[in-house]
């Protein structure tokens, strides 16, 4: 498994509508708290269906998950590293 493979499977879950949404929800405009931040528009339940399928992923294809400015790929390598340890 690589890190290819899981942004394929993520990517394939994209929802651009819920992304639309969440972007706002989190408030992710300049000044606000989550600035920056892009959102895919998967949610968690997806999400966690994701990290379980990758649940040996390599550390260093973790840590390349865990500094993505997309935050489902930060969160589903968090949900993996639960898994892991």
């Amino acid at each position: 498994m690589s890190t290819k493979e899981i942004l394929n499977d993520i990517s394939k879950r994209a929802n651009p509508v819920k992304a639309k949404f969440l972007a706002g929800f989190f408030k992710t405009g300049k000044g606000q708290y989550a600035e920056g931040d892009i959102f895919l528009g998967i949610t968690v339940p997806e999400q966690r269906i994701i990290a379980l399928k990758y649940t040996n992923l390599p550390l260093k294809d973790l840590d390349k998950l865990l500094h993505s400015k997309i935050h489902e790929h930060r969160l589903i390598a968090l949900l993996i590293s639960a898994e892991q340890f």
